[in-house]
């Protein structure tokens, strides 16, 4: 089973389309397989910058697409349901069990508020979804009826994350209109984003940064 089968997987397409749906009524962003397809290709890049073999990028692309499915169960513990159900998914493939359970650990622990990065491709993931933060997230709606996250979202105007591994740095730049969010307001939605962004760099030996409008925030 390769990224290219997967993301073409009946079962799981169908899981991102109820699970999105699901948010919408909720309120929530764009968690399609926009967002997914974006985390899978983010993460590969950030392996192949620190040196990582096709093997290792390989299962981070998995987890990557794979990573939100558990929001058609429930959007809280939606980790731990994700994981759930990519292990019975996977179980149905070719994939080595070691494989199997690289994936199926790294989407477990992919949300901030217990997760956690302990091998390089639970580390990808977790800066690659964290770091998705852009306008084009926003569902079309009325301005009036955003809510904080649509707002620093929406005010999002150019994102860049840049991998240096000379210099042992991770770094997302952002330009953000303050007329729409304030700094504030960004730290109040992502500052546990990107503290969890900043121990999972760590797995590369390397420090996450945080530029907003030129300048170093975090």
């Amino acid at each position: 089973m390769k990224y290219e089968d997967i993301v073409r997987h009946e079962e799981i397409l169908e899981y991102y389309k109820r699970g999105n749906a699901i948010l919408d009524t909720l309120g929530f962003t764009d968690h399609s397989v926009a967002h997914t397809k974006l985390v899978a290709e983010r993460a590969a890049d950030i392996l192949k910058a620190f040196g990582y073999g096709q093997d290792v990028i390989e299962l981070a692309k998995i987890a990557g697409f794979m990573h939100d499915i558990g929001n058609a169960i429930n959007r809280h513990h939606h980790a731990e349901y994700g994981a759930l159900l990519a292990n019975e998914i996977l179980k149905e493939t070719d994939l080595p069990l070691p494989d199997r359970v690289q994936i199926v650990s790294a989407i477990a622990n992919h949300d901030e508020s217990d997760g956690v990065a302990s091998d390089p491709v639970a580390a990808a993931l977790i800066i690659a979804d964290k770091t998705d933060v852009r306008r084009s997230r926003v569902r079309q709606k009325d301005p009036i009826l955003f809510d904080i996250h649509d707002r620093v979202n929406y005010a999002v105007t150019a994102t860049r994350l840049r991998c240096g591994p000379e210099e042992k740095r991770i770094t997302l730049y952002l330009t953000i209109d303050e007329s729409i969010c304030t700094m504030y307001e960004y730290f109040d939605i992502f500052l546990a984003r990107m503290t969890m962004c900043s121990h999972a760099a760590r797995i590369f030996d390397a420090q996450f940064s945080l530029k907003v409008n030129g300048q170093r925030v975090l």
